[in-house]
């Protein structure tokens, strides 16, 4: 879309989905950290967050415009979703780890980009049990890692995720499925099913 100076582009609500993203010719001018532009929420590193109101600059782009004017993603859709997990790597630490699969599953208003906080959708579904006392040592963790604390609520790491964790991850996401769980919003319903 071309804008000419003065004009105003508005966004509206998304109506599937969580996050809109707008991606702007040239980039945008603001001093990178660490050679990036974004801010990571888990460790407060890079430019701070956008409070309304805020003006940016563009840095300009003499080259020719891309061969596409739509980037083409997989929307998530409305209603209860499914997601498929790779198990492991501590698949092992549950007595139950079918359980992850029956019923479905609530997304918390505690998610953000680090992960989706995940609650029992029934009070009356089963619950993952853990087969071995103590805790995990800490260990790398991957996008899409799907981590089970002491609460029994599943996590689901995302971009921002930190890169170790401590709690016992019963699986993945299938890779095509990871940037579908970040447009998952607070109350929608998921589902899990073992590849």
């Amino acid at each position: 879309m071309w804008l000419r100076p003065g004009q105003i582009l508005t966004l509206g609500i998304t109506t599937h989905g969580l996050r809109t993203y707008l991606a702007v010719r040239g980039g945008i001018a603001v001093d990178p950290v660490l050679g990036s532009r974004s801010t990571d929420t888990l460790s407060g590193i890079g430019p701070a967050p956008l409070p309304a109101g805020d003006q940016l600059p563009t840095l300009l782009d003499s080259q020719s415009l891309p061969p596409v004017d739509l980037a083409p993603v997989r929307g998530i859709e409305p209603g209860t979703v499914q997601l498929d997990v790779i198990a492991g790597p501590r698949d092992d630490w549950f007595a139950n780890p079918q359980a992850l699969t029956v019923g479905d599953w609530q997304v918390s208003p505690d998610s953000n980009r680090i992960g989706v906080r995940l609650d029992r959708a029934h009070p009356d579904l089963p619950t993952l049990i853990r087969s071995r006392a103590g805790e995990l040592p800490t260990e790398g963790v991957v996008r899409g890692s799907l981590q089970i604390p002491p609460s029994g609520q599943p996590v689901i790491f995302l971009s921002d995720h930190p890169v170790t964790g401590g709690y016992p991850g019963i699986g993945v996401l299938a890779d095509a499925d990871i940037d579908r769980a970040a447009q998952l919003r607070p109350g929608q319903h998921l589902r899990f099913r073992f590849l």
